[in-house]
């Protein structure tokens, strides 16, 4: 299909007063992955929310594989998007093999084809199958998080939305966890939009970045091109912030040494 597989036009979202998404507009390429970067209150979250019709905004459109998303039931929307955020949102009297399977139930499918996805989707998530017979209680927080991409790819969606989802985990597993997904992302040809406020994640893992301040876009640009500078000064101001993090670790490495 030509065209953006999603595409926000002049997106808004207003909560009384406050407008919290204001006039955004974005295309997003079939296999990209971008990163809506951001502090707390940006609007990222919010515009992020309206692609899977948790949010609906005030004016506006969505687009999502080429139909106006409004026009399509927020459930069946839902169905053909995989969303993963940081609190997993795991059904805690359910297994795990439960809760992938959930997806795929409501999508319709055989009952003969979900069990033999579940095993496909914890051993794609690097989980041993016997998790799938655990509840979630019994599960680390980074075991928890790979069962929650795991429920969010079980209906084989083409797109992957991600709300701050390893925002809980330890640095290495946060790390580890990075680096799988983007495998995953690459093998299963993902489009992901990924929010985060952390731009060492942002810059690590995006192909493209989108910076958000108060409901407006302020830069979209590929990394590499943010590091090389900016004209708005918040912008170049979150990208100093990695350079003097890393020189500060070479000095500490150097006295160290």
């Amino acid at each position: 299909m030509a065209g953006p597989i999603i595409e926000l036009k002049d997106v808004v979202k207003r909560y009384g007063a406050l407008e919290a998404v204001a006039g955004v507009s974005l295309e997003i390429e079939r296999g990209t992955f971008t990163a809506l970067l951001g502090g707390s209150g940006s609007g990222k979250t919010t515009a992020l929310k309206t692609i899977n019709g948790l949010v609906v905004p005030t004016a506006g459109e969505v687009w999502v594989e080429g139909q106006r998303a409004p026009t399509e039931s927020g459930p069946a929307l839902r169905r053909r998007i995989g969303y993963v955020f940081q609190e997993v949102g795991l059904f805690p009297h359910m297994t795990v093999a439960e809760n992938i399977a959930i997806g795929p139930k409501l999508a319709g499918w055989d009952k003969a084809d979900i069990a033999p996805r579940v095993a496909e989707l914890l051993k794609l998530v690097a989980l041993p199958a016997e998790v799938g017979a655990r509840l979630p209680a019994a599960l680390s927080g980074g075991q928890r998080q790979r069962v929650g991409v795991a429920r969010a790819l079980a209906a084989k969606p083409k797109i992957m939305l991600m709300d701050e989802p390893f925002g809980a985990l330890d640095p290495v597993t946060r790390d580890q966890l990075g680096r799988d997904y983007r495998g995953l992302h690459e093998s299963l040809a993902l489009t992901t939009l990924m929010v985060t406020h952390d731009v060492w994640e942002a810059l690590l893992l995006a192909d493209r970045i989108v910076v958000m301040d108060h409901g407006k876009v302020l830069a979209d640009a590929t990394p590499a091109a943010l590091l090389a500078g900016h004209a708005d000064e918040r912008v170049r101001a979150l990208m100093e912030t990695p350079r003097r993090q890393a020189e500060r670790v070479r000095e500490l490495a150097g006295d160290i040494g």
